[in-house]
């Protein structure tokens, strides 16, 4: 008789000790969804892109810094130094200008693709860990903190491929106008 009301306290305390332990594992799911939240924010706010400096952002020497560096004489004056030929190979400053500000401006649009696409990779990995959890639990229906979280995920997720679509098609309209400008022939 005494082994079975020992029997009976222990697997109590089991039963118990299983139910604690659920429950706290429940109330440790969202915490860990928060902190890959916060540290994703955090990433993003950190991968700011640096500048790089390349011969496309440099821009040009004036005429005047040419002929020194040119190993040109210095009794020579900028304009002696330039012959007519190489004047009408060079296009004009503004559309070179022009050029170089779309080629940036496409470069942003690309880093901005870029980032935007790790942005959705990243929701769509937190929709699929919000549903795990969502789901797991058995009482699921009557969870609408899980569901609001979860409808809010996917409404983010909608929103930020709308923004990637958008910005796709404007790259592609950048990209449309820089081409007939590089292809277009000099005129000697």
């Amino acid at each position: 008789m005494p082994y079975k009301r020992i029997f009976r306290i222990l697997t109590l305390l089991f039963v118990a000790t299983c139910f604690f332990a659920l429950h706290l594992a429940a109330q440790e799911a969202p915490s860990v969804a928060e902190a890959a939240r916060r540290a994703r924010q955090q990433k993003e706010a950190a991968s700011k892109p640096a500048h790089v400096v390349t011969n496309d952002t440099l821009t040009p020497a004036p005429p005047s810094g040419e002929a020194k560096t040119s190993g040109a004489p210095a009794s020579e004056s900028p304009a002696q130094a330039e012959s007519p030929s190489s004047a009408a190979e060079n296009p004009p400053a503004a559309s070179t200008q022009d050029a170089e500000r779309i080629k940036k401006e496409i470069e942003g649009l690309k880093q901005k693709i870029a980032d935007k696409q790790r942005v959705i990779s990243d929701l769509q990995r937190e929709i699929a860990l919000e549903q795990d959890i969502v789901y797991r639990n058995p009482d699921y229906q009557h969870d609408t903190a899980g569901k609001q979280k979860l409808d809010s995920l996917q409404s983010d997720l909608k929103q930020n491929q709308d923004d990637l679509a958008a910005l796709k098609a404007k790259l592609t309209d950048l990209a449309g106008a820089e081409e007939p400008k590089e292809s277009a022939p000099t005129q000697p």
